[in-house]
């Protein structure tokens, strides 16, 4: 039998929005919803075709084969167009995706089986150095645990959780209401049990029946070296404890670094302003470069212009992934104009001045005149 087209099935035009197409497939789901209408084929026929229409109408690459080719797209062989999708799905789960879970239909949505621990969350402060060299730090914070009495059961030693009646075990119960399409079933955590399927009888007096206790623990993390600012030092299995023997989650220690007043850091290179004489930058000679290493020296030439910058290698910021990659340090020159002079010195600039060759500039001569 021939498939309907899915714009008529859908009761759209081809040119329809995304939001009219998930408009006109809320309305037909409801309308054939299989809760809506208990023991009818055709109703649910109808629904599993509405949902297909929605899953393929509603996917951009899909849609765009299926206006192209029609329905021959996605049959198998098909891929003579050059199209292999995977057109497995489940009418409920799109329904529910749209919905949430107000029509239950029987499945339930939270998982039964072991689930991992959250991630837990915490900062640190180092000074600028720190980054550079690596550093060692001991936190002291309040984590859970299994209780050690019970093995996170709850129960007493010596006793065993019982599943819970009124949910059967699953931590969530059915609810039927009545709404203008009949009568609904809904799902929703269990009220005797809170979800955890089980009820505890006699609780463990160490965690009160929560499987749970809190206490401190003392925890030593090496801080990498050239951690940036806003990285985070990850300590497997420091988390919150997972349920049903999941694994616990991780602690991430978010790292904080001071910034410097000198040194500033882009990715794996820093930085520097570094003030000279004009007399050095004039004259060449030696000068002294601080770096987060110790302070270096470096020869300049002679007539070293304002904000000619040096670059000296390996002087930055290791990679926090590989030590031995080393950015380097950028120091920009910048020249000191003295702003008092002796009159000896006024002096010796004026015949300074006077003595400039012609080719150097009339601004310089005028500006040696003016400390005449």
């Amino acid at each position: 039998m021939a498939k309907q087209d899915y714009y008529e099935l859908l009761g759209i035009n081809k040119g329809a929005s995304d939001g009219e197409i998930k408009s006109a497939y809320r309305a037909m789901a409801k309308k054939y919803h299989p809760d809506a209408n208990p023991n009818d084929k055709t109703a649910e026929a109808k629904f599993k075709e509405v949902g297909e229409a929605y899953s393929v109408l509603s996917d951009s690459q899909k849609k765009a084969a299926y206006d192209q080719y029609g329905h021959s797209a996605f049959e198998q062989g098909g891929g003579a167009h050059g199209f292999n999708f995977n057109m497995d799905f489940d009418a409920h789960d799109i329904f529910g995706n749209i919905f949430g879970d107000f029509f239950g239909g029987g499945r339930s949505r939270q998982p039964q089986g072991p689930r991992r621990g959250s991630d837990l969350q915490t900062e640190v402060y180092i000074n600028f150095e720190e980054s550079i060299t690596g550093a060692e730090r001991e936190l002291n914070l309040p984590l859970d645990d299994h209780c050690a009495t019970c093995k996170g059961s709850g129960a007493k030693p010596g006793t065993v959780a019982e599943s819970c009646k009124r949910c059967n075990g699953t931590g969530q119960e059915r609810v039927v209401q009545q709404t203008m399409f009949g009568a609904m079933q809904s799902a929703r955590t269990c009220g005797t049990c809170r979800g955890s399927g089980k009820i505890i009888k006699e609780p463990c007096s160490t965690c009160k029946g929560s499987g749970i206790v809190r206490k401190n623990e003392k925890i030593q993390i090496t801080i990498p070296k050239g951690i940036d600012n806003g990285q985070a030092v990850r300590k497997q299995g420091m988390g919150q404890p997972g349920q049903k023997g999941g694994p616990k989650g991780d602690l991430l220690i978010v790292v904080n670094v001071r910034p410097h007043k000198q040194f500033k850091r882009q990715g794996n290179n820093l930085y520097l302003d570094l003030g000279i004489e004009f007399t050095q930058a004039a004259l060449g000679g030696d000068i002294t470069i601080p770096t987060p290493y110790g302070d270096i020296p470096q020869q300049i030439k002679a007539g070293t212009q304002p904000n000619t910058v040096v670059t000296i290698k390996g002087k930055g910021v290791p990679n926090v992934r590989n030590e031995k990659q080393v950015g380097d340090l950028f120091v920009k020159l910048n020249i000191k104009v003295p702003t008092s002079l002796t009159q000896n010195q006024k002096d010796l600039l004026t015949q300074f001045a006077g003595d400039l060759p012609p080719g150097e500039t009339t601004e310089k001569k005028r500006f040696f005149g003016k400390k005449k």
